[in-house]
């Protein structure tokens, strides 16, 4: 049976993770169906392309409680974070154990205490706390070889949980946060696909 998904984005982004999930489901790639596509705003760009593709839209209420409108109204075995923004209740967290699936713009270790080695062995920064643009910015005013991205499980430990996957981008002389992230973000819409297509199409114990 296909895994239901839930996409949470926010006005932020453009909503590419959105569409390359859409994209490959439509081409048999990866075996689920986005069940509802959230939002935080109206005029999210994520919510433009949901829309054009037909895909269920709710947009979230300030009454709204997370557990209950995936539990209750749109049940659903995954909960994919792309751009969310808004803070995530501990109840909810605790609710759908590995089943909340988040994109830190940084390379997270595997356990608290270590750091994660760029391909280079150079030591890589997990950007902890950041979000996209100050991450970037991050990247490219430390002395850093690669910017990076990582998935990983929501945990009530503020970006971190168990690291599903990540990719590395090397910074060119002459990068901008624009050109840096450009380049990383075609990664990070390929890694969300594979991160899914393990968790879905074999059904394995990630």
């Amino acid at each position: 049976m296909k895994k239901l998904l839930a996409i949470l984005i926010s006005n932020t982004g453009a909503g590419t993770n959105l569409q390359a999930i859409s994209d490959a489901i439509s081409q048999n790639d990866l075996y689920a169906n986005i069940r509802i596509v959230v939002s935080d705003s109206e005029t999210a760009k994520g919510v433009e392309r949901a829309r054009k593709h037909n895909l269920p839209v709710y947009i979230l209420k300030k009454t709204d409680d997370l557990t209950h409108l995936f539990t209750q109204v749109f049940p659903v075995d995954y909960i994919v974070l792309s751009g969310w923004k808004q803070f995530i209740p501990l109840e909810f967290i605790e609710a759908f154990p590995k089943r909340i699936l988040n994109l830190h713009p940084g390379l997270i270790p595997d356990r608290m205490d270590e750091v994660v080695k760029n391909p280079d062995g150079t030591d890589a920064l997990w950007n902890k706390g950041k979000l996209t643009d100050l991450a970037i910015k991050e990247f490219l005013q430390k002395p850093t070889t690669y910017a990076g991205s990582s998935i990983h499980f929501l945990t009530e430990e503020f970006d971190f949980g168990p690291v599903l996957g990540r990719v590395f981008e090397k910074i060119e002389k002459n990068d901008t946060i624009d050109t840096l992230y450009k380049r990383l973000k075609k990664k990070e819409n390929r890694l969300y696909v594979e991160v899914l297509q393990k968790m879905c199409n074999e059904d394995d114990d990630i």
